[in-house]
């Protein structure tokens, strides 16, 4: 072989080397995106989720006492950190945190207290605005519960993109933090799952 060949030879694997590289690197990007999307998603799913508690506990419907557990678990969910709505700020925060997954599991024990019992729900759903704010609130939990599996998937997505051997060795997903899912007791109550959400 010759001098030309052999130049030519490694041009030809360093261009396709460098081809394979950007398109691996533009994968970890859309990943990373897509974990960022999903993470403003869920951030709105339980932002919706704790306004529809608030609106339950504010009624009237509830007992007193359950009215303002309800409400002070809601509200110590929504001025946590407030809502995610960049894109890098989402990136960059990556989950939820420890104290507000913490929180939305608080929100979801106590409003599973306070809504477990189907005869109870039934009496609220007897009630006029009871009906409305009900159906509102497992609606809201029920997309909560979605959103929540999807970005789950979308970081597990990315964390196997990530573990590729070539794409640490080039350092393709750049300075982005790992990506991290969000763990949470998001059960809905059984008093609540018993009619369909709308």
């Amino acid at each position: 072989m010759s001098w030309s060949e052999i130049t030519l030879l490694v041009v030809v694997a360093v261009g396709v080397l460098g081809w394979l590289s950007w398109i691996s690197a533009s994968r970890v990007d859309r990943l990373h995106r897509k974990v960022s999307a999903s993470r403003i998603a869920l951030d709105s799913q339980l932002v919706r989720r704790a306004s529809a508690a608030t609106d339950l506990a504010a009624s009237g419907l509830l007992d007193p006492a359950s009215s303002v557990i309800v409400a002070d678990a809601a509200y110590a969910v929504v001025d946590e950190d407030g809502p995610v709505t960049e894109p890098g700020q989402a990136l960059a925060m990556a989950g939820l945190g420890d104290d507000r997954e913490r929180l939305e599991s608080g929100l979801s024990a106590t409003l599973r207290e306070a809504l477990d019992d189907a005869a109870d729900v039934a009496l609220l759903r007897a009630q006029e605005p009871g009906t409305a704010l009900v159906a509102n609130l497992a609606a809201a939990w029920y997309r909560a519960q979605l959103a929540r599996r999807f970005h789950n998937e979308a970081v597990a997505q990315a964390q196997r993109a990530r573990r590729h051997w070539y794409v640490r060795l080039l350092h393709l997903a750049g300075r982005a933090p790992w990506p991290r899912t969000v763990e949470l007791d998001d059960q809905m109550p059984s008093g609540l799952g018993t009619s369909p959400a709308p």
